[in-house]
């Protein structure tokens, strides 16, 4: 029998076998816990196992770069499979924040390689919202990113002198739903015009590219975006005025958040109140049996109270390092400060002259540098940051990686957990989730894997 087919048949089995395992009755699965050895504390050595935080449990699945790119030499069937010749010449237009545009960005060079197409670097939209004027040089290494796609994707700093002083002709897919299909739709256009820009399409499943361009998306993206020096010296900058270990906690109560998630709240502050209705316009919050179900099915944001009880439930100890990875505009912070004392943000910790000037996306890349490196990370809501901060972590194999669920936090609430009770319940959903590896990676470029 190969070592593919073995593979192929005890997979399957050892899944069978850890679902037993956690199907067994509780006091069997706590004597496992408890006689287990764990791994050391990294914020209070003095914790019993019975006391010991989330990042004490062991963990039974794990996420890894797969091999078919994580392992891939320039040299393979992926540099083979390059045509010599370009179909055009294609610019990414990117809009939003920082890992918006990343995301869109990241999905751009798989659709170069699908298209067969030379890929230009991307266009940075200006955003008065964003506090926005950086391009992509201002944020990422260009040489570097050129040199790892090498044998992957084509990519071109400047273009032709037949394409230099022209617009591209504009491609705009970021609205299309369903089966659609960038060869179909995108590919004729590339061919007529030579030199086309995109908005990649959000609905298009990643799933569908064809292995080559799923290669060129996850080495583009993970291996190749690294920012530039000085930015990277700003980060480190940063990151060595954290008190260590620390905590970095991506945490999301804006009031255009707040507004667009059309929940409601009880016990804000007339200030936070007067933020959200002002964001709100014709978004309108549900209410009554909708905003129940809306609230239970995870849709509303945690607040920085209900955060910081999460985070005790956990067994998060009161005086962690925490370096809160947020933009401007966070409300209700008190309710957070209040519990976690020893907290600290980059505004906070940097007060020179070159930082002050920075614009959003610069900023927000310092959060980035800092919650990929710091001992554990954890994220009240998995957005873009979150998608590309726990991906990277999985690269580098830093696995103290949580994403809270506010859709256990709605359940527990509603059928009136509180207190004692409602702290057990979420750390056993918790832990459960930190065991097994859930919502804390991509699937497109890593494969799980039992531990």
């Amino acid at each position: 029998m190969s070592s593919a087919s073995w593979r192929h048949r005890v997979h399957p089995l050892l899944r069978r076998l850890l679902i037993s395992f956690l199907l067994l009755p509780p006091v069997l699965l706590l004597a496992a816990f408890l006689f287990s050895p764990t791994a050391s504390n990294p914020f209070d050595r003095s914790f019993s196992p019975e006391e010991s935080d989330i990042w004490s449990a062991r963990r039974v699945v794990d996420w890894k770069p797969c091999n078919w790119w994580k392992s891939a030499p320039l040299a393979d069937s992926y540099a083979a499979a390059l045509p010599a010749k370009t179909n055009g010449y294609i610019r990414v237009d990117c809009y939003g924040g920082l890992n918006q545009m990343r995301r869109d960005f990241c999905d751009g060079i798989g659709i170069a390689r699908i298209l067969n197409a030379t890929l230009v670097l991307p266009k940075f939209e200006v955003a008065a919202y964003w506090n926005e004027s950086s391009g992509f040089a201002d944020v990422f290494d260009v040489d570097y990113f050129i040199q790892q796609t090498q044998g992957f994707v084509q990519v071109v700093k400047e273009l032709p002198e037949e394409f230099a002083s022209t617009e591209p002709f504009r491609v705009d897919c970021h609205k299309r739903k369903g089966q659609f299909d960038y060869v179909e739709a995108v590919l004729p256009a590339l061919l007529e015009h030579r030199f086309i820009s995109l908005t990649p399409a959000m609905s298009q499943r990643r799933d569908r590219y064809p292995l080559y361009a799923k290669a060129a998306l996850c080495q583009g993206c993970y291996r190749a975006l690294r920012l530039n020096k000085a930015l990277e010296a700003k980060g480190s900058e940063l990151f060595k005025l954290i008190p260590k270990p620390f905590l970095s906690l991506h945490l999301r109560f804006e009031p255009d958040m707040v507004a667009y998630s059309q929940c409601e709240y009880s016990g804000l502050s007339l200030a936070s109140m007067s933020s959200i209705e002002s964001a709100r316009g014709d978004r309108k919050p549900w209410t009554g049996d909708a905003a129940r179900a809306w609230r239970n099915r995870g849709k509303c944001p945690l607040t920085p109270k209900e955060t910081a009880f999460i985070l005790q439930s956990l067994k998060i100890p009161a005086n962690t390092s925490i370096y809160l990875a947020a933009g401007d505009g966070l409300m209700e912070t008190e309710g957070f400060a209040s519990v976690y004392t020893n907290t600290h943000t980059k505004s906070s910790l940097l007060q020179t002259e070159d930082f002050l000037t920075m614009h959003g996306n610069t900023k927000a890349a310092l959060d980035y540098y800092v919650s990929i490196n710091s001992d554990a990370y954890v994220a009240t809501y998995f957005g873009n940051m979150d998608k590309m901060v726990t991906a990277m972590r999985a690269v580098n194999e830093h696995h103290r990686t949580l994403v809270l669920s506010r859709r256990d936090y709605a359940n527990f609430t509603s059928i009136g957990l509180k207190g004692v009770e409602l702290a057990d319940a979420l750390w056993k959903s918790h832990r459960e989730d930190f065991v097994m590896g859930r919502g804390t990676a991509l699937p497109d470029c890593f494969c799980d894997s039992i531990l």
